[in-house]
């Protein structure tokens, strides 16, 4: 058996590979992640504990205006399109995101008190956020570059150190210091300027070059255009917590914050599958073999699929592992927020199309339509149903955002002779989506009924085994 798993990884294609062990490092990143959140919400208060998130949150923000993101759809674009000077294109990017972190920088620092307001957040955090914001855009680049070529190897071990690290290090000072929420910031920060220092430099050595017009210009005219597209994808992750922080309290943004972070679970495998797909999906366009986008696109989502429905049955396990009882109202978020992570993984399989052929116009209305509507409904909802009603706005907005991007990609399509039904299977999509969304009010019903529960599990294993 071991020889014949063997024989198939061997034949396997670089990019089948690359996401396998994208997953599995993933799996390894935010496993470490997980595993220590139990650790943290027992040696953490609630208030300290949203601290944390909050700062997460901000940060999340603040670095699509000091990188305009440039670390993904236009660096992956750039390699292809300037593949004879990555070098130089990668520093030259760089250098540009650099520039606008200590511009706003200058900005922030200028009237610290109103931003400590604004964020939320001590002096010192926001100084050293604005450190990470310089330093680990490098650290973006470098993956990302690595990702495109499937050099996963050396992607896994640096990943998978800093998490371990960083983890390590957080766990001992939170556990001897007093300000529990300020030293578990400090302490992820530290590692991730520590990391991205050396590769900062390194890139700078090998590119030699800070500024470029040419680079700078076409890094700013294609991204530019997508920092709504950026700032609403963030929005929907991070704006119902900083809203729950800010309408209801820290408490309640940490309960919110443990129950999404358990939910995203599902991102570990997004995150790998897509970081491999991406590249296969412009490879398969430019081939013409669309029957190969169609297959696999469905294959994966019916995997997305088991696995939202899995992790939604057994939320209330899963959280008691994961958080102590002043956590255990979350149970009722869970189940929307899971089934998010299916639209998340759905929606750019649309959108990559308007990637390839560069219409990001397109995306940036689609992603702005959707983080709109959930600030919205947040402000309404909150007020209403606490902090609950967050993860119902998540689930509709990311429903949004897919049906909208399918709506842009059948235009962008059209101009090509084309339609999305002759990349993706429509009917097969709109079941496997009403199943996920039905299954998830399902759930929540039946958490009274743990055995009920069982049953269903030993049932939908057995199907998967049945039609493997």
């Amino acid at each position: 058996m071991l020889r014949e798993l063997k024989k198939n990884y061997v034949q396997m294609s670089e990019p089948a590979k690359a996401s396998m062990w994208y997953v599995f490092c993933n799996c390894l990143q935010k496993g470490i992640a997980l595993f220590a959140t139990p650790i943290f919400t027992r040696m953490m208060s609630t208030n300290d504990y949203g601290v944390y998130t909050v700062y997460q949150s901000w940060y999340s923000i603040l670095i699509i205006f000091t990188t305009l993101n440039m670390f993904f759809s236009v660096y992956n674009n750039g390699l292809v399109k300037y593949e004879k000077d990555i070098d130089g294109m990668t520093s030259s990017m760089l250098g540009l995101c650099t520039t606008l972190t200590i511009s706003l920088g200058l900005i922030v620092f200028l009237s610290l008190n109103f931003w400590i307001k604004i964020f939320g957040l001590s002096k010192i955090i926001i100084v050293a956020m604005f450190v990470q914001l310089v330093f680990e855009p490098a650290t973006n680049f470098w993956m990302a570059k690595q990702r495109f070529r499937y050099k996963y190897v050396p992607v896994v071990i640096i990943t998978l150190l800093n998490s371990f690290i960083s983890t390590i290090l957080s766990i001992v000072l939170v556990k001897l210091c007093d300000n529990k929420g300020e030293v578990r910031v400090i302490s992820y920060i530290f590692i991730q300027v520590f990391l991205g220092m050396f590769i900062y430099f390194s890139i700078m050595k090998n590119g030699m070059r800070f500024f470029s017009k040419k680079y700078w210009k076409y890094a700013m005219k294609f991204n530019i255009p997508l920092i709504p597209h950026y700032l609403s994808y963030t929005i929907l992750n991070q704006a119902d917590r900083l809203m729950i922080s800010y309408m209801v309290g820290k408490s309640e943004a940490a309960i919110y914050s443990v129950a999404y972070t358990i939910a995203m679970m599902m991102q570990i495998v997004t995150q790998a599958i897509s970081n491999s797909l991406t590249p296969y999906i412009y490879q398969a366009i430019k081939e013409k073999k669309y029957d190969d986008i169609k297959r696999i696109s469905n294959i994966l989502l019916i995997f997305m699929g088991l696995l939202c429905v899995g992790i939604m049955f057994f939320s209330p396990e899963i959280l008691k592992i994961f958080a102590s009882k002043e956590y255990l109202n979350a149970v009722y978020v869970m189940p929307p927020v899971v089934a998010s992570t299916y639209f998340m993984f759905l929606y750019p399989l649309f959108s990559t199309i308007e990637y390839y052929y560069e219409k990001t116009y397109y995306v940036m209305v689609a992603s702005t339509s959707g983080a709109v509507a959930n600030i919205i409904m947040n402000f309404i909802f909150i007020k209403k149903c606490g902090f609950y009603a967050a993860g119902y706005t998540t689930l509709v907005c990311y429903i949004i955002f897919a049906f909208v991007h399918y709506y842009f990609c059948g235009k962008v399509l059209e101009n090509q002779s084309l339609k999305c039904i002759d990349l993706f299977n429509i009917p097969a999509i709109l079941i496997i989506s009403s199943i996920v969304i039905i299954m998830a009010f399902i759930s929540l019903l039946l958490y009274q009924f743990e055995m009920i529960r069982y049953i269903l599990l030993v049932a939908l294993i057995v199907i998967c085994l049945w039609n493997r």
